[in-house]
């Protein structure tokens, strides 16, 4: 382009000199929010417990207390609708194998079996078509006193996962309790020795890191933690969860009051918030260990809390969740719908004012539709919405929501 006023070529030269790594660096560490879809929870399943048929089993078991409760969990004809056929259809969609907290410190030989037989049970399932559309493996961490055996059952397992199949798609490992950015690290390298290892292509094996530790958080010099890890983890890192209850003791905060929404656990989820901002990173909030389970009155009231918790954490920007329990998933999504569901009339109408240069009462940027489009796109992934009835509220086809929730310049096509 040429200047227009009294500037030469040569400034606007030196300019783009001046910042071409600037530009080059930007980019490559913020390509924004990655395409696909992203589960509004994880299951998290200790090893003992997973079987061929665990699945089936949560599904049937959130089916029953919705039958035999449902009256307790406040939802308008639509939702409750759209949740029996969730459960029904699709009752996990992220799967995590605990061989961490959930699995303990058992013998060698033991573990040993049990990481083999997780994988080969995982295998299975993909090969029947029956496993959930994402799953994993969470292994000890990468602490001195952990490091070996979480190693040797990562490997073990991914041994009889592939023995007869491929990896599955939405395969990723979880890093528990990060103490040092140099663990982050460790973790790469090891990823890309399993892969040489297992004949699986380089960059195949991807992981999360659970932010449940103070050192996650702030270096012991003072800087952030977790925009060093997120570097450190060389395009590897798909996500950041918060770990409730690990992160609150650490702190020393009392039993009674760990929980999600405390101030302490909004600290830590800011800055996860903010270093994985434009990254691709998602971000998942933690888990409540208040069960609805037991007489109606407790099941209710554990609802109630997670209902409330979860609606906290979409109002948030997290849009994921850890779930511990089958009686949990009625309230999931419950919540995750009626969220979606009552944002879904303005949103609709704004983007479709934007797009059409209507007007309104509203004067929307382009930064806004953006968070307008990937609001329908997230209700449309997780079956809040139809297709049908956001193309008729917002004259906008997936294509065109796609291309305003990338801040894409297709829609300027329409």
């Amino acid at each position: 382009m040429a200047p227009a006023g009294r500037l030469p070529h040569s400034v606007y030269a030196a300019a783009d000199a001046r910042l071409a790594e600037a530009d080059a660096q930007v980019a490559a560490l913020y390509p924004g929010e990655p395409a696909g879809r992203q589960p509004v929870h994880t299951v998290y399943v200790p090893a003992p417990h997973f079987s061929a048929d665990v699945v089936e089993k949560w599904g049937a078991q959130a089916r029953d207390v919705l039958e035999q409760h449902g009256d307790g969990l406040a939802m308008d004809a639509a939702v409750a609708e759209r949740v029996r056929e969730k459960l029904r259809a699709e009752p996990v969609e992220d799967l995590r194998i605990d061989f961490e907290d959930g699995y303990g410190n058992r013998p060698d030989e033991e573990e040993d079996s049990a990481a083999r037989d997780a994988g080969r049970v995982l295998a299975g399932l993909v090969a029947a078509g029956s496993a959930p559309p994402f799953t994993g493996i969470r292994f000890k961490s990468f602490e001195a006193a952990t490091r070996h055996r979480g190693i040797r059952t990562l490997d073990l397992f991914l041994e009889g996962l592939l023995r007869d199949s491929g990896l599955p798609d939405g395969f990723v490992v979880t890093l528990p309790k990060v103490t040092a950015v140099a663990q982050v690290v460790a973790a790469v390298e090891v990823l890309a020795a399993l892969e040489q290892a297992h004949s699986l292509a380089e960059g195949a094996l991807r992981f999360e890191v659970q932010i449940e530790t103070p050192q996650s958080i702030l270096t012991p010099d003072g800087t952030v933690a977790v925009a060093a890890v997120l570097r450190a983890a060389q395009g590897r890192c798909t996500g950041l969860h918060y770990g409730t209850y690990d992160y609150s003791a650490a702190l020393g905060i009392s039993a009674a009051d760990q929980r999600m929404d405390h101030s302490a656990a909004d600290f830590a989820k800011a800055f996860m918030q903010v270093a994985a901002a434009g990254t691709g990173v998602r971000l998942s909030d933690g888990s409540t260990n208040r069960l609805p389970v037991g007489a109606a009155v407790d099941v209710h009231a554990g609802w109630a809390e997670h209902v409330r918790l979860v609606r906290r954490s979409l109002g948030n920007g997290f849009y994921q969740g850890w779930d511990l329990h089958p009686h949990q998933l009625p309230s999931r999504f419950a919540a995750t719908y009626g969220f979606f569901r009552d944002g879904f009339s303005a949103a609709a109408q704004r983007l479709r004012a934007y797009a059409e240069q209507a007007g309104g009462g509203v004067l929307d940027e382009p930064a806004t539709a953006q968070a307008l489009a990937r609001f329908l796109v997230r209700g449309l992934d997780c079956g809040a919405f139809d297709p049908a009835e956001v193309a008729e509220a917002t004259n906008l086809g997936r294509n065109d929501l796609d291309a305003y929730a990338s801040r894409s310049e297709m829609h300027s096509a329409r």
